[in-house]
């Protein structure tokens, strides 16, 4: 899609959230970001838990507000999705959402992208919340991008990760597990695999001396990151925006094919 403006883009992120109680502190904001000729800002990244303090209770009053008082002072928004990291109520409630570690640990609450790409119920509720965005803040005039996450990257070996990775597998070696054994040149210290379900992520618990094994892990890792991202920008389609997506990348990133993931951006 294409996208044009007259001027250049000058800002960064901006987490107003922070400080909602503080009137004060918004207002001087506001007044600093255009004494500095900022044109834009992002807002929204790492935002969850005051969008959705409780399952299902939306609260967008404040930022749709705030979006509103920039745009009046000329200052465009890139309104992000806040899927970079998820409230606690969530990961109490739905503790698959959490990531587990290649030791096959699953993460306690907290930290940033600590979350499960492949989770049904992970990308369900970022569903949820991208597409009442979509419908409720970004039909404002002052948004004018979407920022999708945030530094997308990191990796999860939960069984919905090691399930959707056989599958991967299944794909790309037409389901013949002989095919894998030659590719990985598995006879090498006596690694035969007999069928799919025997396969699991790299692990310094196991297996990590298989090279074709672990370069397909890091290939389906990245195809799992991009397939979310798609997700993500599916569910605004749905609702029936069409503003431009961008997300921020992290130089030549070694987890993410950014050659792949730039055609759904």
């Amino acid at each position: 899609m294409d996208f044009r403006t007259d001027k250049l883009l000058h800002g960064g992120d901006y987490n107003p959230e922070q400080w909602l109680k503080r009137p004060d502190i918004l207002a001087k904001d506001i007044d600093m970001l255009e004494e500095s000729g900022c044109n834009v800002v992002s807002l929204g990244i790492f935002s969850w838990s005051t969008l959705e303090p409780e399952e299902g209770v939306f609260n967008f009053g404040w930022l749709q507000e705030i979006i509103d008082k920039l745009y009046k002072r000329g200052i465009s928004t890139i309104l992000a999705t806040p899927s970079g990291a998820r409230p606690k109520w969530m990961a109490d409630k739905y503790p698959e959402v959490l990531r587990v570690d290649e030791t096959r640990h699953r993460a306690l609450f907290g930290f940033r992208h600590n979350h499960c790409y492949t989770s049904p119920v992970y990308r369900e509720k970022i569903r949820i919340i991208n597409k009442k965005m979509a419908e409720e803040i970004a039909t404002h005039p002052g948004v004018i991008l979407w920022h999708i996450s945030n530094e997308y990257g990191g990796e999860c070996h939960c069984p919905l990760c090691q399930s959707a990775f056989r599958g991967w597998l299944k794909k790309k070696y037409n389901n013949d597990i002989k095919e894998v054994n030659r590719k990985w040149n598995t006879a090498f210290w006596s690694h035969d695999y007999q069928n799919f379900d025997q396969i699991e992520s790299p692990t310094p618990l196991g297996e990590t001396s298989i090279h074709g094994l672990v370069l397909d892990w890091k290939r389906f890792v990245s195809d799992q990151t991009i397939d979310f991202c798609k997700a993500e920008i599916q569910a605004l389609r749905d609702a029936g925006n069409h503003k431009p997506v961008t997300t921020n990348l992290m130089y030549n990133f070694p987890t993410i094919n950014y050659h792949e993931m730039a055609k759904v951006l």
